[in-house]
């Protein structure tokens, strides 16, 4: 009797890890793909700005910042 108890114990202890470990692996997923985007083409200098970058207009590129190496229009 007290086998069958610690054997049913385990495996609902198995059952619940394993529903846990599927439901953080999908929210996972959706919080990846609800962050993940393209870099834009082109900023605009003030998005250059607001980016943490500083717009180099000699050039036409944003150096530094989120927007680093992306070309100013």
């Amino acid at each position: 009797m007290r086998i069958r108890r610690t054997f049913a114990a385990v495996i609902a202890t198995a059952a619940l890890a394993g529903l846990g470990l599927a439901g953080a692996a999908t929210t996972a997923t959706a919080a990846t793909a609800a962050t993940t985007q393209a870099a834009p083409s082109s900023v605009t200098p003030s998005e250059c700005k607001q980016g943490g970058g500083t717009a180099d207009l000699s050039n036409n590129v944003c150096k530094g910042g989120m927007y680093d190496g992306q070309a100013v229009d």
